[in-house]
């Protein structure tokens, strides 16, 4: 499997009306873990005064007139809405680019939610109200995203890259050949979610479902917006420009972070996971890519993502080791000489048959196809 096996097999997740119809109608009469996240029950309130309501767990859900206190009484544990946030701390599901750059086709940037967003990240500071309503929609999010990958059955593979990548340039093409590459290999491709290499993968791929011409036109119309700097604004239309373009992209998933808000999320992962902790979001992104990743040129941020990822497999069970794919000798063993170090800390250990280095992209799905074949 590709996620933990979370929720525990007792607890049961409402996040829609028709979850709890269907539970209703199946003849149930306790709620007892049932937990329910951010749900109108104004229309059930006769059917929650008819459940058993001890053990069950309300998360920013909406009640009508008297039936929150009578539950509260009841045994039942309920969290309200968390009021100015400018999200929803208790979300059911994952982000989408549409949702998280709403109103970007007229208007700027900055009024989109992931901006405002990020910047209620900066302003709020480490103030109680604030860490709380980020520490719950992490966890929503972590919540979401596993019970998301439990129904893939494709490998989930890690594509980790530089930021720095710009569109128009080798390397922003060479990583979405690899997203392309790998997602027709029947992988399920896994960015970090932002700009760069990132966005390459994604972008890769979304359009593997179209023929190899589509994604070479699609660099071109990129390339005329090398960077989201200096505007994110002209930066997203471009991207959106592609997607409307061609609507029948395939699924592959994004992990971004406000962390580094100033960096945007991109369009092209029709999944988004993002997080407010870039160090859980790292820790997430690196332990649900079990496929095992490959990692591009980057800089300080994909080094450390490299030694995060051989640390785990360091210490890993036989059998619970994925596979690491370095693409570029020249880059990984002169340039920044991250290799020689990897093979050092492997020989002798089981990961050892784990760790490769190829120069093609090419390479590294024939890699990665030899250890899931």
């Amino acid at each position: 499997m590709n996620a933990p096996l979370t929720p525990r097999p007792r607890d049961v997740e409402i996040d829609q009306l028709d979850r709890l119809d269907e539970l209703v109608a199946g003849g149930a009469k306790s709620m007892h873990g049932w937990h329910f996240q951010s749900v109108d029950l104004r229309g059930r309130s006769e059917v929650l005064v008819s459940l058993h309501a001890p053990g069950a767990i309300f998360m920013g859900c909406r009640f009508a007139t008297g039936v929150e206190d009578l539950l509260r009484s009841r045994g039942a544990l309920i969290f309200p809405a968390l009021p100015h946030v400018p999200f929803n701390a208790y979300r059911g599901r994952l982000y989408s680019g549409a949702e998280l750059f709403d109103g970007i086709r007229g208007g700027e940037y900055e009024r989109v939610p992931d901006a405002r967003i990020y910047q209620w990240s900066l302003q709020t500071g480490p103030a109680l109200h604030s860490t709380l309503a980020s520490a719950i929609h992490d966890h929503a999010i972590t919540d979401a995203l596993d019970e998301f990958l439990s129904r893939r059955q494709a490998p989930v593979v890690g594509v980790m890259g530089g930021h720095a990548a710009a569109r128009g340039s080798e390397q922003f093409a060479q990583a979405a050949r690899l997203g392309r590459a790998l997602t027709r290999a029947g992988f399920f491709v896994a960015t970090g979610g932002g700009p760069g290499a990132m966005e390459a993968a994604n972008l890769g791929a979304y359009l593997s479902a179209y023929d190899a011409g589509t994604l070479d036109r699609a660099l071109l119309t990129l390339a005329a917006v090398p960077s989201f700097r200096p505007s994110v604004t002209e930066w997203a239309r471009a991207a959106f420009d592609v997607v409307d373009a061609h609507p029948d992209g395939a699924a592959s998933l994004g992990i971004p972070t406000w962390f580094y808000g100033h960096e945007p999320p991109n369009v092209f992962a029709s999944s988004i996971a993002k997080y407010f902790t870039n160090a859980l979001r790292e820790a997430i992104l690196l332990q649900r890519s079990r496929g095992g990743i490959v990692f591009l040129p980057g800089a300080a941020g994909t080094v450390q993502e490299v030694f995060q990822d051989a640390c785990e497999n360091y210490y890993a069970a036989d059998g619970a080791i994925s596979p690491m794919v370095l693409v570029g000798r020249k880059y990984w063993e002169v340039e920044v000489p991250v290799m020689p170090l990897l093979k050092t800390l492997a020989q002798g250990r089981a990961m050892e048959d784990f760790v490769f280095i190829v120069d093609t992209v090419e390479e590294a799905c024939e890699v990665l196809g030899s250890h899931h074949g």
